[in-house]
């Protein structure tokens, strides 16, 4: 049938035409984006997908950083713990030379004076130990739990407080020969127990640096699963660009020609 109100041709080229737009549309979308899934109307099932990988990658930021405080708080007790080993074997070369049965009163009253300020810095590096407000060193210190995994897992980093004993252990000082010569055997023991807290602490750190690579890879993983579900082919969205604004052109074109079909028409009354 022949009308002017019934435009069946500009009808079909219109629907043709709103249907290139709207893929042009989303093909531009995906390439400014760089997405191939904006937004649930791309698709509802990959697009629930994709937030809940985006929350667990947030969540592995979230363990990494908790990880990095533990390196940090571990890393000042060991920094402590071996300025004190270090400081150790000088307090115990001075009870030798306190041992030594020749000194006179004097140089056995520069000796003793020497230890004590010796003690005094030891007690400085303990207490100095800190990090964001805790010291795994000082005395009756608790041990401290990090977060270690996305679904809420700790890691236990042990303390370390039996290095705050060490001064007091010595506390017998060098006053005379016979005190220095019995307090070599005092130091050798607090020696082994500064030694065992290093070995805590290293074993802490190397828990901590192994979660942290584990929880890295486990992120990167998790990055690639989330690229493969919603990222965009650039290259196949180039082409499918360039045949959409030609496919948009051909359409407008059919557009205008139904559209001047019912000027047909008036030749029929002529």
């Amino acid at each position: 049938m022949t009308s002017i109100l019934t435009n069946v041709g500009a009808m079909v080229a219109l629907a043709n035409l709103n249907r290139i737009l709207f893929d042009l549309d989303r093909t531009e979308r995906r390439i400014s984006t760089g997405l191939r899934v904006n937004s649930p109307v791309d698709d509802a099932a990959d697009f629930a997908i994709a937030q809940g990988l985006r929350s667990d990658i947030q969540a592995y930021d979230a363990v990494r950083q908790s990880l990095s405080s533990g390196t940090g708080l571990v890393s000042v007790a060991i920094a402590g713990a071996t300025s004190v080993s270090n400081l150790l074997a000088t307090i115990r070369a001075t009870a030798i030379q306190a041992a030594n049965p020749a000194n006179t009163a004097g140089q056995q009253s520069i000796l003793a004076a020497n230890f004590a300020a010796q003690l005094q810095q030891l007690n400085t590096f303990i207490a100095s130990s800190v990090y964001n407000g805790r010291n795994l060193l000082s005395a009756n210190a608790a041990s401290v739990s990090i977060i270690s995994t996305i679904s809420g897992g700790t890691l236990t980093l042990a303390n370390a407080s039996g290095v705050a004993g060490v001064s007091a252990a010595l506390s017998g000082g060098v006053a005379t020969t016979a005190a220095a010569l019995a307090l070599l055997s005092a130091i050798d023991a607090q020696q082994l127990v500064v030694g065992t807290a290093l070995g805590t602490l290293g074993a802490a750190q190397h828990a901590i640096d192994f979660q942290m690579t584990f929880t890295q890879s486990l992120s990167d993983a998790t990055r690639q699963g989330l690229g493969a579900l919603v990222d965009a082919n650039l290259a196949e969205e180039s082409a499918r660009l360039q045949a959409l604004l030609v496919q948009e052109q051909l359409a407008i074109q059919a557009l205008n020609i139904a559209n001047q079909r019912p000027q047909l028409l008036l030749s029929l009354f002529r």
